[in-house]
């Protein structure tokens, strides 16, 4: 029988709960949180992203559309390179942007995926920025992106609508970020 915070356990538990289609949420629950985290963290290939909520001279959020739903630009970050460049990288990759300035980090989000029959959990620290709208977007097609626009709050709100729930917090410290700084 397997101890009730093994790693063999708690992946038990975690592949249970994906199963339900409920949206109810899974807490674990242990007398160290060090050791249930350790032990949920070995049934995954961790990965380190980074991304940008940037913001226009005229206070809009710009996102991408890629896959079906809207997104902002993020993605893995390099060996040996600092989270916070990946992030600015990231957004001149996926969205054609030249000059981007780097004002403070956000928060980090962090969710499963499997791909390749392999299970990851990755953390993505995101970071408020600024860019141009007189700058050309340019959507990257070969990360499947087919569409970059500047959003005001209509457009947020249509992102909200059609976004990863993990996103949510991340559009909520962009507003609060930028509301500060108004």
């Amino acid at each position: 029988m397997e101890r009730a915070g093994s790693s063999k356990a708690i992946a038990a538990t975690v592949a249970a709960w994906q199963k339900r289609s409920d949206g109810s949420s899974l807490v674990l629950v242990g007398e160290d949180a060090d050791d249930v985290w350790e032990n949920f963290c070995a049934n995954y290939r961790f990965v380190q992203a980074a991304g940008g909520c940037v913001t226009d001279e005229h206070m809009r959020l710009l996102a991408i559309h890629r896959l079906g739903l809207w997104d902002l630009p993020k993605g893995k970050v390099d060996p040996g390179e600092a989270v916070d460049h990946a992030a600015v990288r990231e957004v001149r990759e996926e969205c054609g942007l030249v000059n981007v300035e780097l004002l403070q980090r956000l928060c980090e989000t962090w969710h499963t995926y499997e791909r390749k029959g392999i299970q990851h959990l990755k953390r993505t620290d995101w970071y408020l920025m600024r860019a141009s709208s007189s700058e050309q977007l340019v959507a990257q097609h070969e990360e499947d992106i087919s569409e970059v626009r500047w959003m005001d709050a209509a457009g947020i709100a249509e992102l909200e609508r059609g976004t990863y729930p993990s996103l949510l917090p991340v559009i909520a410290a962009w507003a609060s970020a930028v509301q500060r700084r108004a």
